[in-house]
């Protein structure tokens, strides 16, 4: 909220870089800021276009976890706190398609279906980049089973699932136990049109279907109609059985107890990345943590080649993890993953130790996918004119883990390498540090020998 408000500091959201020339201490930068159909200046934030809207889509920052409407808000703490409207699915952009709602509730009249694409060109001294990173796709592992088990999870979903703000409001279901729920309502309203349909055979020939249906059997009442009518009763009563046998499976669901995550899915491995993601292990045993909170009746495993905990205060926390929250480290490199009748996953691995081959039935299954460099790194690289190193990020001087191949353009962060939060945090510093020492002509920081 602080940089938003910074007099300073102009922050240019939901915009793409389309060309930067110059060198340093004079560098344009075309930007190109797009269109979200709604005016900031006038946009209140206030969210009642989104209640309104007709229109609901998957929610992408919730990973599909939720459901959103055509007109978003991307997180509720993005700054600025404006909604866009997506064209791909807003029937007022679709060919032969009216609504116009949005605009109609919106007191503040920031709606503006015409607004259009601005380019903007900055000046600037120096450049910094922080493009982030992508995660692995896990379906390229068609061993683990993603997007085909349903209870095999990433981690960043299974952080929306423990988050008070994400789709299960902070209890841990399983994937096929959220499907069951979900579908209740539409089996419900099924049987609901399968009785009014029984109701016009009741009115018709003033009988109660409970009154037709033995006389119907014993053979007294036969014609078409009569037909008709008995095979709509027979729908009904499976319809009013499925539904209150769902509704007694939901009663009783309970959050998933038995969690297992695997590590090193897609990194260090010579099929995909050969490199560590490094933040990987402490952030399943973060979540590993967070979760044994949740439900203290958890049991949790963290099975991977090995635990790099390699930050100060890392390796007290692993051993807090296994001491107080009572996670169970398995050393080994998961095979397979296969699943019981009843959608529950099983973890086939190699105990390492024992070097026997075991199984693991459990609830839910969490990958902890590799760290990739973001897509816009390679884009801004051919924009710029940057050198990538052979993963795929920004390729920097180790004596200088800062200074790209073009003077006056610095990184930080996950651009430069996979790394965590606190190292992220520092690194920007460094980086803003960094071109405010090149920009005042101090030129290089001399080492002290």
């Amino acid at each position: 909220m602080d940089v938003g408000r910074h007099p300073n500091i102009r922050l240019l959201a939901y915009s793409e870089v389309e060309k930067v020339e110059g060198e340093l201490g004079d560098f344009k930068v075309t930007v190109r800021k797009k269109a979200r159909y709604v005016d900031e200046s006038k946009c209140t934030g206030c969210g009642a276009c989104a209640e309104k809207c007709p229109t609901a889509i998957s929610d992408e920052y919730n990973l599909g976890l939720a459901n959103a409407k055509a007109i978003y808000r991307y997180f509720a703490q993005g700054i600025p706190s404006t909604y866009t409207i997506n064209t791909n699915f807003c029937r007022n952009f679709q060919a032969g398609k009216k609504c116009g709602v949005c605009a109609k509730v919106c007191q503040a009249g920031a709606i503006d279906y015409k607004q259009q694409d601005q380019v903007l060109e900055v000046e600037a001294g120096a450049v910094i980049l922080a493009t982030g990173y992508e995660l692995f796709d896990a379906r390229r592992i068609p061993e683990y089973g993603y997007g085909r088990l349903p209870n095999v999870v990433t981690a960043l979903e299974f952080e929306r699932f423990l988050s008070a703000s994400g789709p299960t409001h902070g209890h841990v279901y399983r994937p096929t136990d959220l499907a069951l729920k979900e579908s209740l309502p539409e089996l419900e309203k099924s049987r609901q049109k399968a009785f009014k349909a029984l109701e016009k055979f009741e009115k018709q020939f003033e009988k109660t279907s409970d009154e037709f249906y033995p006389l119907y059997e014993a053979g007294e009442l036969k014609g078409e109609d009569y037909e008709k009518w008995a095979e709509q009763v027979r729908a009904f009563r499976d319809l009013d059985g499925e539904v209150q046998a769902r509704k007694e499976k939901v009663a009783s669901l309970e959050s998933a107890h038995r969690l297992a995550f695997i590590q090193c899915v897609g990194s260090r491995d010579i099929r995909f990345n050969r490199y560590c993601s490094g933040f990987c292990c402490m952030h399943a045993i973060k979540e590993a943590i967070i979760a044994r909170e949740h439900d203290p009746q958890a049991q949790v495993y963290i099975i991977g080649m090995d635990i790099r905990a390699v930050g100060k205060g890392f390796e007290e926390y692993r051993n807090r993890g296994a001491k107080e929250s009572h996670i169970e480290y398995v050393r080994s490199r998961v095979a397979e993953i296969t699943e019981d009748k009843d959608h529950s996953p099983v973890i086939w691995y190699e105990d390492t130790k024992e070097r026997v081959v075991k199984s693991l039935p459990v609830d839910l299954v969490i990958l902890s996918t590799a760290c990739e460099p973001s897509p816009a790194t390679r884009i801004l690289a051919d924009i710029i004119g940057l050198e990538v190193n052979d993963f795929g990020f920004y390729a920097t001087d180790p004596s200088q883990p800062l200074d790209t191949s073009r003077p006056g353009i610095f990184v930080c962060g996950c651009a430069q390498s996979p790394m965590d939060i606190p190292e992220s945090v520092a690194q920007a510093s460094s980086a803003a540090a960094r071109a405010a020492q090149v920009l005042s002509g101090s030129g290089t920081l001399r080492l002290a020998s």
